[in-house]
């Protein structure tokens, strides 16, 4: 059963998924807290707020912000999950062209983390997130 991407239910099912992947998947080398500000949600009039530290060596988006961010980053919905869940580089790229994507902070440090590497592992990974995800 799939979750709408940021729900509530589908924060729970992404953090129990990486929990059963942590150990095979490479640790996210670059090491960045970013808030994320994401509006247009489908299941909240409000925008949602969330946020992932890569300090500990995952990629994990939780609820809420948190302090010492090193960026700010203010996107569309439909932008956040191509980027998140589909793992869409291009999305990125036309989300800037057409102003849906705004970055306060260094756009490089949010850069790089596209060069993590993707093992069989990480792409496993990456399909069971897309089919727990609506």
């Amino acid at each position: 059963m799939g979750h709408v991407f940021l729900s509530e239910g589908w924060m729970t099912a992404a953090r129990d998924l990486y929990e059963r992947f942590r150990d095979v998947l490479p640790p996210v080398e670059h090491q960045v807290k970013v808030n994320l500000l994401i509006n247009d949600s489908p299941f909240d009039a409000t925008e949602v707020e969330a946020h992932f530290d890569t300090t500990s060596g995952a990629l994990i988006v939780e609820p809420g912000h948190i302090d010492g961010a090193d960026l700010f980053v203010t996107v569309d919905y439909g932008t956040a999950r191509a980027l998140l869940v589909d793992g869409n580089p291009q999305a990125a790229m036309q989300a800037f062209l057409l102003n849906k994507i705004r970055v306060e902070g260094d756009v490089a440090k949010l850069m790089v983390l596209a060069q993590n590497p993707m093992g069989d592992d990480a792409v496993q990974y990456a399909q069971e997130l897309r089919d727990l995800t609506e």
